[in-house]
């Protein structure tokens, strides 16, 4: 089966794109939902960060605390090196999992850290979603109330716009004006059925 990687930088619009996949009736794989279930309550992974990082990221009944976990991390590029080595080699190992119980032309893959964590062989081709810095900056102080500089801090933690550009197989432009983007998507998965037909 067809695997295309989904990437991009935070508040692109990822969410809103493989949402429109997902109604064409692609099967979607979402690193973060996988991230989430991992470290819920009694799984092994909040074991190891709770090993890692101590009982300060949990919350009094024995959750993950993830805005502390977050404060942590970013507040110290090692840290956040630790919980990446905790976390990422386990969501690549579900998504895998994952991925095999499909039966369908292709799948989105969809994982924001794509480029950051060196795993662009786990897809075929790479779909990037993109917008301008000013409007990411807007969005995501809109959705997450955060500082223009704390926004600028995680931008600056991500690859640059202009390298995930480059890089990718496809791009689709979410720009705030573009109602275009359901007709980029459309465009996009006749290429993939397409692709999918030459493999088989």
């Amino acid at each position: 089966m067809l695997k295309i990687g989904l990437t991009g930088g935070i508040a692109c619009g990822k969410s809103t794109v493989t949402k429109i996949f997902s109604e064409l009736g692609v099967p979607v794989i979402d690193a973060d939902t996988i991230a989430h279930r991992l470290v819920e309550k009694g799984q092994p992974a909040l074991a190891l960060i709770q090993q890692e990082f101590g009982n300060a990221i949990l919350n009094p009944d024995g959750t993950l605390n993830r805005s502390k976990l977050r404060e942590t991390v970013f507040a110290n590029p090692g840290q956040k090196q630790k919980l990446e080595a905790i976390l990422h080699p386990l969501v690549y190992k579900a998504m895998q999992l994952e991925s095999e119980q499909l039966h369908a032309p292709y799948c989105i893959i969809s994982v924001p850290l794509l480029f950051e964590t060196g795993r662009t062989d786990f897809v075929d081709r790479l779909l990037v979603v993109d917008c301008p810095v000013e409007t990411q900056i807007e969005r995501v102080g809109k959705r997450d109330n955060l500082s223009p500089e704390r926004i600028q801090s995680i931008i600056d933690s991500q690859v640059s716009r202009a390298f995930r550009r480059a890089n990718s197989d496809d791009l689709i432009e979410n720009l705030e004006t573009d109602d275009r983007l359901a007709e980029q998507v459309k465009k996009l998965h006749n290429l993939y059925l397409s692709l999918s037909d030459c493999r088989d």
